[in-house]
């Protein structure tokens, strides 16, 4: 065990540490629905996880058949208008504390991972994917009506490429595990009960290299795209994707949504 500074008691999130690495669990219900609350807890756990010098790396892993089944629809659905910019705001902001981590960081998907779930898999250096046709990981947010920001789209095509990525997100795309593999957006796809060994033996590959090193060429690696990820222009980028989410038709297919996950 090692002693960090970073907080280990979360809400949404379950935290523990061994030799420096850090196992970050998903915690929240069944399928691990992105709420409010759990955007925060990452950004604050991702955050102090950069400034402690004690944290070599990080695991974040899920539940049994579940990564993240995306953001949750039904808290979201009945937000006011300031609660969902809000809401919003706070997601991109977290997306790109996670997406600038200077330090390893391997996900370990343990099932579905679909629209907000993917967003949090593609911010890591290396997924980990549960074996199984019925499994689904990818961007569908055209479908449901929300209207896809440029950062998504390079955080995406950074692992499968610009015309992959175009086409799957303006089909709203959903692929199996071995699909997933075959174009890139997962580096493994193993056994469920082996998905967290090998993302900690990947794990301690990266460890055996000098940590300064790795970060800084990192750093350098992805400067393209966290160049892109440009926060001042925030309400820009945020404005026809709030127009569009109060539209008759957006809410009417949220509202179908919603009224399938409540059943």
């Amino acid at each position: 065990m090692t002693n960090t500074t970073v907080q280990t008691k979360f809400e949404t999130l379950a935290v523990s540490t061994k030799d420096n690495i850090i196992t970050l669990q998903l915690n929240r219900g069944k399928a691990n629905p992105i709420n409010r609350q759990m955007i925060s807890d990452l950004h604050n756990f991702f955050e102090q996880a950069t400034n402690d010098e004690n944290v070599n790396g990080v695991i974040m892993t899920g539940k049994q058949h579940f990564f993240s089944s995306g953001l949750d629809l039904k808290q979201l659905y009945d937000m006011n208008e300031e609660d969902v910019k809000e809401f919003w705001v706070a997601f991109m902001h977290m997306t790109k504390v996670i997406a600038s981590f200077p330090k390893p960081f391997i996900a370990a998907i343990t099932g579905h991972s679909p629209a907000g779930g993917c967003v949090l898999a593609v911010c890591a250096d290396y997924r980990v994917m549960a074996e199984g046709e019925k499994y689904l990981i990818g961007l569908n947010e055209i479908p449901v009506g929300i209207v896809v920001p440029k950062v998504i789209f390079d955080l995406y095509s950074f692992w499968i490429g610009n015309k992959t990525a175009y086409q799957y997100l303006l089909e709203g795309k959903l692929i199996s595990p071995t699909e997933a593999k075959e174009v890139g957006l997962v580096d493994e796809v193993v056994a469920a009960d082996k998905v967290l060994a090998h993302a900690e033996e990947k794990m301690e590959d990266y460890a055996n290299f000098d940590g300064t090193t790795w970060s800084l060429s990192k750093k350098n690696l992805r400067s393209g795209m966290l160049a892109e990820m440009n926060m001042d222009n925030l309400d820009e980028v945020l404005e026809p994707m709030l127009k569009q989410w109060w539209s008759p038709r957006t809410r009417s297919i949220l509202k179908m949504i919603v009224a399938s996950l409540t059943k």
